[in-house]
C-alpha cells in the first residue's frame, strides 16, 4: 500500500489591487477542496513580493502582469536570481499581445475575470512546471526594465536603473555604479547596452556610462587607450576612452 503523502502546492499572490487579491484568495479555497494547496501570502507591488518570497519562497506565484512601478515580466525577472524561483502563471485582462506572446512560448496565464475551473487546471499544472527561463521573459516585452537587480545574502535587491552611473564588464559579471556603492550582476554588457540604449553611451568595450552622469574630460589614460579619461558627477572615479570612442568627447565635451 502506498502512504505517500502529497505535499501542498504552495502559492503566493502579486497583485496591486486588493479585490484582485480577495477574488484569488476565493477562488483558491474553493479549489483546495479537491487540491492540497497552501496559501503563502501576497504582495500588492513587487519590492514587496521580493522581500516575501526571499524569506517564504513559494512554489507558484500568481502575478499580474499591469502593475504600476514595476510590471509582472520584469518582476518574474528579478524572481528568477533567487535560489529557488517559483513558476509563475500570470493573470491579465484581454491583451491580445501579451496573450499571443505567452502561447507562443507555451506560458500559462489566467484571463480575468479569473474562473475557478481555469485556475484549477492551471495549478494542476504548476506542479511539474519549471520557471520560466529569463531569456524568454526577455523577449516578452520591448520595454527596459526599470530595475537592474542582484542577489545578496539570500535576498534579491532591486537597483533603480536611473541611479546607475556606469556599467563596467569584468570577466563574467558587470560592475554596476550607482554613488552609494558597486554591485555584481551576472549579465551581458551588451545586452544592457541594447536595452538601454537611450541611457546610456558605450566608452570603451567594457563600460557603459549614464549619458546623465557625464561630468567632462581630461587628458589622460593609459597606453593603448585615446589619451582621454571621462570624469563622472558626483564620483571620483575618472574612466578610460578607448580610441574607437573618441567621439564621445566631442559630442559630449562641447
Amino acid at each position: 500500500m502506498n502512504d505517500t503523502i502529497t505535499l501542498p502546492l504552495t502559492v503566493f499572490i502579486v497583485d496591486d489591487e486588493a479585490p484582485a487579491r480577495n477574488r484569488l484568495k476565493e477562488l483558491l479555497t474553493d479549489c483546495s477542496a479537491q487540491f492540497p494547496l497552501q496559501m503563502l501570502g501576497e504582495a500588492g507591488n513587487g519590492q514587496e513580493a521580493l522581500d516575501k518570497l526571499a524569506e517564504t519562497p513559494a512554489e507558484v506565484v500568481l502575478m499580474d502582469i499591469r502593475m504600476p512601478q514595476m510590471d509582472g515580466i520584469e518582476l518574474a525577472r528579478h524572481l528568477n536570481k533567487l535560489d529557488h524561483p517559483p513558476v509563475i502563471i500570470f493573470t491579465t485582462a484581454y491583451d491580445a499581445y501579451a496573450i499571443q506572446a505567452f502561447e507562443q512560448h507555451a506560458i500559462d496565464y489566467l484571463l480575468k475575470p479569473i474562473r475557478l475551473g481555469r485556475l484549477f487546471d492551471a495549478l494542476s499544472r504548476a506542479r511539474d512546471a519549471v520557471p520560466i527561463r529569463t531569456e524568454v521573459l526577455r523577449e516578452l516585452t520591448p520595454e527596459p526594465r526599470s530595475n537592474l537587480s542582484t542577489h545578496e545574502r539570500g535576498k534579491v535587491l532591486l537597483i533603480p536603473i536611473e541611479q546607475v552611473l556606469y556599467l563596467r564588464a569584468e570577466l563574467k559579471y558587470v560592475t554596476v555604479r550607482t554613488l552609494e556603492r558597486e554591485y555584481l550582476i551576472e549579465e551581458s554588457l551588451t545586452a544592457l547596452e541594447k536595452e538601454y540604449a537611450a541611457r546610456f553611451v558605450r566608452i570603451h568595450r567594457n563600460c557603459l556610462v549614464a549619458r546623465n552622469a557625464i561630468a567632462g574630460f581630461e587628458k589622460g589614460g593609459e597606453e593603448g587607450e585615446s589619451g582621454w579619461l571621462m570624469k563622472l558627477k558626483g564620483l571620483q572615479d575618472k574612466l578610460p576612452i578607448s580610441r574607437r570612442q573618441l567621439s564621445i568627447v566631442k559630442e559630449y565635451g562641447k
